[in-house]
This record gives structure tokens, C-alpha cells and sequence, in this order.
């Protein structure tokens, strides 16, 4: 047995590895979730769908070309402690590990054909200080892993917004105005260009709307598609 291996071993011993969403403790092979969580995996299989609910959001407020989120969740399923892992548990490689199976399970859809660039939705200096780091970039690093594709962070936070739990859709629309603008340096070499912007989760598409928007504005011909790792169910 290797050296890495023995202390693998020795690890799990002395501090178990448990599923992300049943809390159970992990094979050697399983990585983050255990195969029955991973194969229950509640999948939206939005990239199947011709004008799916998520485009169906996005329609009359930003032209985009697809949009797709991996699975659904609902704050009280067990699948939302995968968004909190990652987002508030110093989780981020999850998340870059989903992406590069979505990418590999969202083979056949061609979803991810003709992208240039991939663009992680920011966080402000302040909350990724706080942080540590902007899950975001991990989801599009796995992306980028799998396509080759690389990742561009042509979109900065100005300005710190409040959280967006608990507030309703024209809250969070207010809640997030004036929040992002295009860094210039990238506007050149992305005219023209089809970006994937990719965020942890969409609820009412308010985030990623606003960023879609200072795009299409800074960045002359500019097309953009939307990818999420989860997708809110509403009540």
C-alpha cells in the first residue's frame, strides 16, 4: 500500500468521511456524496428541454442563448446542505467536482458546445474576505476542466449587497441593482464571444440577470447562456 494511501486510511479513521446529504460515512472509492445519494441525485435535465423553465425565466428581461442547472433542491431536502457545503462550509471543491460530472452527464446535449469563455458570477472584495473564497470560480474551474474552456472573471462586484434569502423577486432585483459592472480590460477580446456565466444557484435569476444585462451593455455582440449548479423549487 502507498504512503497516500496508509494515510487515506489512517484519516478516515480518525476523522470519517460522511455523505454531503445523508451524512453517511463514505467508501474509500466515494467521493463527497455516497453512490445512492449521487444516482438519487434530483436532476433537471434542463438541457433536454427546448425553452425550459429556466430560459422561460430569463424570456423578455435579457436575451440569452440556453440555460441549464444541474439539479433541483428545496431548502428543507436534504440536497440543499450540497449549496451549503460549498457555499458556507469551506466546501468549494465539491462544487468544482459536480461541474465536471455535469459537464461529463450533459455530454450528449451539446450545452456546452460553441462556448468561449466561462464567467463566474464575483463576490464583493468584503464577502470574499470573509469567505475565503467565491464558490462561483470553483463551479466554472470544474467546467473549465472538463471543456478546456477557459475561465474569464470579465464581470467584478462594485458594490456589496445584502443577502437575498427571504426576499421576493422585485426585493432582490432592487437589492441588486448597480451590484456589477464589466472589468474593461476583457472587453476587446470578448466581443463578439459566446460566455457562459455560471452561478451556484438561480431563484428568481436576479443575480444573473444583472450580470447578463452589464454584458450585454459593455461587450459589443457579446452572446451569453446561463449554467447553475442547483435550481431553487419554489413554494
Amino acid at each position: 500500500m502507498k504512503i497516500k494511501e496508509l494515510l487515506n486510511s489512517a484519516l478516515s479513521v480518525l476523522m470519517p468521511r460522511t455523505c454531503s446529504v445523508c451524512d453517511k460515512p463514505l467508501e474509500v472509492d466515494e467521493k463527497f456524496l455516497c453512490r445512492k445519494c449521487l444516482m438519487d441525485l434530483p436532476r433537471t435535465h434542463y438541457e433536454e428541454i427546448d425553452f425550459n423553465p429556466f430560459e422561460q425565466l430569463m424570456a423578455g428581461k435579457v436575451s440569452v442563448e440556453r440555460c441549464t442547472s444541474y439539479f433541483f433542491y428545496h431548502k428543507s431536502d436534504p440536497y440543499a446542505s450540497i449549496l451549503h457545503d460549498i457555499k458556507y462550509r469551506n466546501m468549494p471543491t465539491m462544487g468544482r467536482w459536480l461541474t465536471q460530472r455535469a459537464v461529463s452527464e450533459m455530454s450528449g446535449s451539446d450545452f456546452f458546445t460553441g462556448i468561449d469563455a466561462i464567467v463566474p458570477v464575483p463576490l464583493h472584495y468584503t464577502k470574499l474576505a470573509s469567505r475565503g473564497y467565491n464558490q462561483s470560480e470553483f463551479l466554472a474551474q470544474g467546467i473549465s476542466r472538463a471543456t478546456a474552456v477557459p475561465v474569464i472573471k470579465a464581470v467584478k462586484a462594485i458594490k456589496e449587497h445584502s443577502t437575498q434569502t427571504h426576499k421576493d423577486a422585485v426585493e432582490r432585483q432592487k437589492n441588486i441593482e448597480g451590484t456589477f459592472a464589466v472589468a474593461k480590460k476583457h472587453v476587446a477580446a470578448l466581443q463578439g464571444k459566446h460566455l457562459l456565466l455560471v452561478d451556484d444557484v438561480v431563484t428568481t435569476g436576479s443575480t444573473l440577470l444583472a450580470c447578463a444585462t452589464v454584458l450585454k451593455q459593455a461587450i459589443p455582440g457579446v452572446r451569453i447562456s446561463l449554467f447553475t449548479l442547483a435550481a431553487a423549487q419554489l413554494e
